[in-house]
């Protein structure tokens, strides 16, 4: 069903509340138009692109609550934190982000992400990776969109906090690791 410009534009505007991380992809997708005539829509509106709305919501929510690091250090953006519980990034792949051969994104990045999560939710001034477990179960390419997803799961034996981080593009997993974090606060050194 086509709806008129005043019409799409109040819907696009309702979307983008409810869900402020949705791509103009998406949008154009969702809505049945050109990705150019989202964007459009969202420059009339005075709505930003996808990137400084989550920049936004990142410095406005969590830049007085990460302690373990500055939320400049952290290898995506942060949309989500509980610390000591869960928290959530996104990271666009970029050209910087990827070989040049062949567009895949290079390790590090994703490892460098989910690192810096692991990090960024323990609640404590300093915290540091004691020991990784990884996997990676696909390759991500340029122009994909990386959510990693971190839950503190507990203690180790050790005293060292233990923290999962799973990595999706499009809510495929692509990237998993298991983090044991020493924290200042911890009995014993690792």
């Amino acid at each position: 069903m086509k709806r008129s410009k005043v019409e799409r534009q109040q819907l696009l505007k309702e979307t983008i509340d409810q869900t402020p991380f949705i791509t103009d992809e998406e949008l154009a997708k969702k809505f049945g138009v050109s990705i150019q005539t989202i964007r459009l829509d969202r420059m009339e509106l005075s709505i930003p692109e996808l990137r400084e709305r989550i920049k936004s919501v990142a410095n406005d929510q969590w830049n007085e609550t990460v302690k373990a690091l500055p939320i400049d250090e952290v290898i995506g953006e942060i949309i989500d934190l509980e610390l000591d519980h869960r928290a959530i990034s996104i990271l666009e792949i970029q050209q910087e982000h990827v070989f040049s051969r062949n567009k895949i994104a290079r390790g590090h990045h994703l490892f460098a992400q989910a690192n810096s999560l692991a990090v960024a939710v323990i609640n404590d001034e300093l915290a540091l990776t004691a020991k990784s477990e990884l996997k990676f179960t696909r390759q991500v390419k340029q122009g994909e969109r990386v959510v990693a997803k971190a839950f503190v799961e507990g203690e180790s034996e050790k005293g060292l906090t233990i923290v999962r981080v799973n990595s999706f593009v499009d809510n495929e997993k692509v990237f998993t690791g298991l983090f044991h974090m020493y924290r200042s606060n911890e009995k014993e050194n690792f």
